[in-house]
């Protein structure tokens, strides 16, 4: 029996090449999105979860109230898990877990990576998956695990293990173990550091104040987290010092939800990238569905060619059900060849969609997982596509068939235009959105930055920059490779730092509770970034050798506290007296959809770890570059010249955004061109169920004009009709994706008159060509069998 059924769907192929071929293609289109979207839906999904003691490591979080509202954050003292290890008996283990980049020297060879200081706990905590050393590998003061791929880097082919690598030309490690790389981790680091090497170089503190790395505990088996949770709540109040107030509250959160639970809600943690994860979830079954809409409108629309063959079928014995059944199988086989074909094409398509969505996805073909859930994928596509099709064909009746009395059905309501009309308006949907989030982004990218972009660069202080910066400074001014430079605290494109508890003459303890930003800046620092300055002055320790305590305030800074005229006032944080000197407008700092928080820039008795510098506009950057290199290497040789475009940067912060924007514009186009597919499969139908009206109406003198209209308007209709039900899905879901920015576009109107007519247009061209051949169809092989 299946040999049989496999030959006659084999044959049924063969014989319809055309309708095979757009039937597969179809299929095939929709798969292979599906699986792409899958694929990387499982990668998502599995982020952070690969750790074995997964179910027992959380990580820490703050929270309190600033601004007047509650805020969570991950920053954590670092006397945090020390402590927490040694008092709370139902934790087993604690690591600590900061970055910090260092030049490293292997002979002549120098690479300046990142590294993560940890715990010695961290390898066995996480059970980090080592090619060579163990657990027990950063136990010693000078150790180092390195990645695979910095072991590559540095050491090429020779086995790394127990070599010599030099840290900031200051201190030999040993390497004692080689990490598997791995980018399905939140844990980002080249190399691992013990923490008695964060103490040697006076990076460790035991301020409960400084909020400045990660923290893990893993608790012990049947340890209840509420129950942590309620004893370590007040843990940073507990230790805060006499005569030093804190509300901050400590909970713990399951490092297997952070990745994709971790946007901030009055102090909880909801939602935040599950929310992504969700949608193109729904994405990819819409898009499978589609497609095998359009295997069910192929199937029918042939379904008068097909009616002889079930009849006699039935007349010699066959029932409904072996009917069915070998229908469903025919959906199977062109599912299984549009699945091994959507394989090839994700094959091919990978290595775009990895730099499109900036993962390394992959498909285990060494796994049986992976094998059986392909099976199981085209199984379930070829019942849902051959449904529909295996018992609307499954039930005509012989008597009819066979008497030649046989019609398909023409309604005004049926099956196959609900599905069509379905298509279309997940197609229009997708092309609302992608339209708003693309103007989203526009709205952002035109945003006021408060500061200006073209030819800044930064660098970090590395080596001997910051005991040179005089003289660099110098020379590069005099080189004409800059006009102006200035030292700060933190990159103008980035957050590194914030505070509370400052005071003034006038504030109220909840103006103690406002969370300013701090930068730093030891002069020049509105020339260098091209901000402007609204009352006052800059700081210029030069010609005022008081300003080594002034401070700016941005303009949300003066609004927050409250105050009019702030120059000249005095305001008091860590121990130290600030003259504000000056107020310079707002200017955005971090993210461009959101609104801009008060900041201080701090003069220069405050800490710096970068140097920005505004390059000479009168000379080409290349130039430039090349001038700055020079002075660079003559006073910081050991480090290459390493820096960064402020633009560049800035523009880092639509990635995620732009990221979403043309994922969602890709399959739309998929959707469009497979929802033609569908369409042009109905109008195959339809003419083909109108033929003999048609060929009547030009005996009677129609014209092919009024004839494509006749056939045409029909399908116009069905697409109307999906943009009616799409418009308000499409603004509901719009303006829901909008709330999450403060700064963003309205849903304009014109959006979804443009769709409406981009989707007519596209409805029309795709049925117009068989509406004018079946209009130009001679009239005489339509009529001559009755």
């Amino acid at each position: 029996m299946f040999k049989n059924h496999f030959k006659i769907a084999v044959r049924n192929l063969l014989k319809s090449k055309s309708f095979s071929f757009v039937n597969i293609l179809g299929l095939t289109i929709g798969m292979a999105a599906a699986m792409l979207i899958l694929l990387w839906i499982q990668n998502e999904l599995e982020h952070d979860r690969f750790y074995p003691k997964i179910n027992r490591i959380y990580k820490m979080y703050n929270r309190d109230k600033f601004n007047g509202e509650m805020w969570a954050w991950s920053s954590t003292p670092k006397i945090m898990a020390p402590t927490i290890k040694k008092d709370y008996p139902e934790v087993e283990d604690a690591t600590r877990f900061s970055q910090q980049s260092f030049l490293l020297t292997v002979g002549d060879k120098k690479l300046n990576e990142q590294a993560a200081f940890v715990d010695s706990s961290f390898l066995s905590m996480f059970d980090m998956p080592l090619i060579k050393g163990n657990s027990a590998s950063l136990n010693g003061n000078y150790t180092i695990v390195i990645t695979e791929k910095l072991a590559k880097n540095l050491f090429g082919n020779e086995d790394a293990m127990g070599k010599i690598i030099k840290i900031d030309s200051v201190d030999n490690f040993t390497v004692t173990g080689i990490l598997k790389n791995s980018n399905n981790t939140s844990f980002y680091y080249d190399f691992l550091l013990p923490w008695s090497y964060k103490i040697k170089i006076k990076g460790d503190d035991q301020y409960w104040g400084n909020n400045s790395v990660q923290t893990y505990v893993l608790l012990k088996e049947n340890a209840s987290q509420s129950a942590f949770d309620d004893k370590v709540k007040n843990i940073t109040i507990d230790h805060t010092k006499n005569g030093e107030k804190s509300a901050t509250q400590v909970f713990s959160y399951p490092l297997s939800k952070v990745w994709l639970y971790g946007k901030n809600e009055n102090g909880k943690l909801v939602d935040g990238r599950i929310v992504t994860v969700r949608l193109f979830g729904i994405i990819a079954a819409f898009i499978l569905l589609i497609a095998c809409i359009n295997f069910m409108n192929l199937s029918t629309a042939r379904s008068e060619k097909r009616a002889k063959e079930v009849g006699i079928r039935k007349v010699v014995g066959a029932n409904k059900n072996s009917l069915i059944i070998q229908f469903i199988g025919e959906s199977i086989l062109v599912a299984f060849i549009a699945g091994i074909l959507a394989l090839v094409l994700v094959q091919l398509c990978l290595p775009s969609f990895n730099t499109l969505v900036n993962k390394q996805l992959f498909i285990e073909y060494s796994s049986f997982f992976f094998w059986k859930q392909l099976l199981l994928f085209i199984i379930i596509t070829g019942l849902l596509a051959g449904s529909y099709p295996a018992f609307f064909l499954s039930s005509f009746e012989p008597i009819k068939v066979l008497k030649g009395s046989f019609r398909a059905a023409h309604a005004a309501v049926n099956p196959r235009k609900v599905l069509v009309v379905l298509q279309f308006t997940f197609a229009i949907i997708l092309i609302i959105s992608t339209i708003i989030i693309g103007r989203q982004i526009k709205y952002a990218q035109e945003r006021d930055l408060g500061y200006t972009q073209n030819n800044l660069i930064y660098v970090f202080l590395e080596g001997d920059i910051d005991k040179n910066y005089n003289i660099i400074k110098q020379s590069l001014l005099n080189s004409g490779a800059a006009i102006s430079i200035t030292k700060s605290g933190n990159p103008i494109t980035q957050r590194w730092s914030d505070s509370w508890g400052f005071s003034w003459e006038g504030c109220t303890e909840e103006d103690k509770k406002i969370d300013f930003i701090r930068m730093s800046s030891d002069g020049d620092f509105t020339k260098t970034l091209g901000t402007t300055i609204v009352e006052g002055r800059d700081i210029d320790p030069k010609n005022y050798p008081a300003d080594s305590t002034s401070v700016l305030l941005n303009e949300t800074a003066v609004k927050k506290m409250r105050l009019k005229h702030p120059v000249g006032m005095v305001i008091n944080a860590d121990d130290r007296k600030w003259t504000v000197i000056g107020i310079v407008k707002d200017f955005i700092l971090e993210s461009p959809y959101d609104p801009i928080n008060p900041t201080m820039v701090m003069g220069p008795k405050s800490w710096f770890n970068v140097m920005h510098i505004r390059l000479n506009p009168a000379k080409s950057i290349p130039e430039n570059i090349k001038l700055a290199e020079q002075v660079f290497k003559q006073y910081n040789p050991q480090y290459p010249f390493n820096y960064l475009f402020v633009d560049d940067d800035y523009a880092k912060k639509f990635a995620d955004t732009k990221r979403t924007a043309t994922l969602a514009a890709l399959f739309a186009g998929l959707t469009i061109v497979i929802s033609c597919l569908g369409l042009f499969a109905l109008a195959a139908f339809m003419a083909q169920n109108r033929i003999k009206e048609i060929g009547v109406r030009k005996v009677l003198g129609a014209s092919v004009t009024s004839i494509t209209t006749l056939l045409s308007k029909d399908f116009l209709k069905l697409v109307l009709i999906a943009f009616v039900i799409a418009s308000p899905i499409a603004w509901y879901a719009m303006n829901k994706w909008l709330e999450s920015y403060t700064y963003k576009i309205s849903v304009e109107w014109w959006v979804f008159a443009a769709t409406g007519l981009i989707s007519v247009i596209i409805a029309f061209v795709t049925v117009s060509y068989q509406a004018i051949r079946a209009a130009n169809a001679n009239p005489v092989k339509s009529l001559k069998t009755e």
